[in-house]
């Protein structure tokens, strides 16, 4: 617990005022709308069939769903840490915007929910550009909950491991359904 809080304190400290837009930028999920079209509209592109382009992005909403779900719905309420910017012990704190989100933090269901899009769509796309940049964008994600304060190091590491576990198991139950040679069949080739 030690090492959790000084990582957060040492993340947190080091703010500057364009730091703190970009990290408040990072950590909204507004931001990423353009994102979401754009991985939407890539699959599309990349399956070319509607019905199978819709039952991947079903992959992911349920990916997404189910990863937000054990973090908010399970363990926050089971565990009840509380996080950084609700524990008093923590009066150091650098605050944005006065932000101090929900009062549990553990796990972190923005690290849950964006790794659970970012293994997803690296699991069914294959293309290592598009992989390498969507582990950036659930890294930076990521670092931006701690520098905000919402959340420990161990519940951005466990909600990166729900993430990824909704992840590959709906990935697995999609290649299940549309498999042909063990992977998901993209329609008129990629």
């Amino acid at each position: 617990m030690k090492l959790d809080i000084d990582i957060l304190l040492w993340i947190n400290g080091h703010h500057t005022e364009w730091l703190d837009t970009f990290m408040w930028l990072m950590s909204s999920p507004r931001t990423w709308l353009p994102l979401y079209v754009l991985l939407i509209g890539l699959v599309a592109y990349k399956f070319r069939s509607w019905k199978m382009a819709l039952l991947i992005i079903a992959g992911f909403i349920v990916a997404v769903g189910l990863s937000d779900f054990v973090c908010s719905g399970i363990l926050k309420p089971l565990v009840c840490r509380l996080r950084p910017t609700h524990e008093p012990a923590l009066d150091p704190l650098h605050l944005v915007k006065g932000y101090t989100g929900g009062r549990y933090g553990f796990c972190s269901s923005h690290a849950a929910n964006t790794m659970a899009v970012g293994l997803l769509f690296s699991l069914l796309y294959k293309n290592k550009y598009a992989t390498l940049g969507l582990m950036i964008w659930v890294a930076l994600n990521c670092y931006s909950r701690m520098y905000l304060g919402a959340h420990y190091p161990s519940d951005i590491i466990v909600g990166l491991l729900v993430g990824s576990l909704w992840a590959v198991l709906v990935w697995w139950g999609l290649i299940r359904l549309l498999h042909v040679g063990g992977e998901v069949a993209p329609q008129g080739g990629s």
